[in-house]
């Protein structure tokens, strides 16, 4: 098995095999604690306009998601896990666009296979993707908006590298590496209440959500992402 480390949107772009997207802060954390609450699936879409689109055509029930880490107008949740915590989601559709983890997952078209993945699922996508057996798998950090390496993102691609090679890294190491990375003070800062702290302590409970979330094309191209139990 060959396993290569991409990066932002043209990683995602160059992505072949069975890709594994990573948005640790925080579209797939938010992903997963949406279906943990029991969310039937989330639509990914790789704009805000696309999103609402949608909703306006009854395809979803429901919008979430941000621009530049703002929940955009019109949208009922934010990227926000710890708002999801709250949130009455259950059999129902999400509709979610991001500015780096959703148009990853859009710009992904290569992929035989696709994952949306952030550090709470880590292991539940390892064991997805082996069950693969493939012969490639991508593994893409998506950084800050897709245009800027983030220490969470990439730690998290080296986590999940680790363990398909069958190596078992320190939880705890990766969390203290990604709390002193600049990326993680965003969540101190007053000036930016819309990056709420509990949503970094949630992102960093390490493979604490035992799915992974697959992703799937159905018919005109809508991109499906639902919960895959651990085998």
């Amino acid at each position: 098995m060959e396993i290569r480390l991409l990066s932002l949107l043209e990683g995602a772009r160059r992505a072949t095999g069975t890709v594994v997207v990573i948005d640790v802060y925080r579209a797939f954390t938010t992903a997963a604690v949406a279906l943990r609450r029991g969310a039937a699936r989330l639509l990914l879409v790789d704009s805000p306009q696309a999103a609402i689109g949608l909703r306006r055509q009854g395809r979803g029930d429901l919008c979430l998601g941000e621009v530049s880490g703002v929940k955009v107008p019109g949208f009922d949740f934010g990227n926000s896990p710890h708002e999801l915590t709250q949130a009455d989601v259950h059999g129902k559709t999400l509709i979610q666009s991001t500015s780096a983890g959703t148009r990853g997952i859009v710009a992904a078209a290569g992929a035989d296979a696709l994952f949306a993945a952030a550090l709470v699922n880590a292991e539940a996508t390892v064991r997805a993707v082996l069950a693969e057996s493939p012969s490639l798998v991508c593994l893409v950090a998506m950084g800050t908006d897709a245009s800027a390496r983030s220490d969470e993102d990439e730690q998290c691609a080296l986590y999940l590298r680790n363990r398909l090679l069958d190596c078992r890294p320190d939880p705890a190491a990766v969390r203290s590496l990604v709390l002193s990375a600049r990326d993680s003070a965003k969540f101190d800062d007053p000036h930016r209440p819309h990056f709420d702290p509990h949503d970094r302590e949630m992102a960093l409970q390490i493979d604490s959500i035992p799915f992974a979330i697959r992703v799937r094309s159905e018919e005109g191209g809508l991109l499906v992402a639902t919960a895959e139990p651990s085998i």
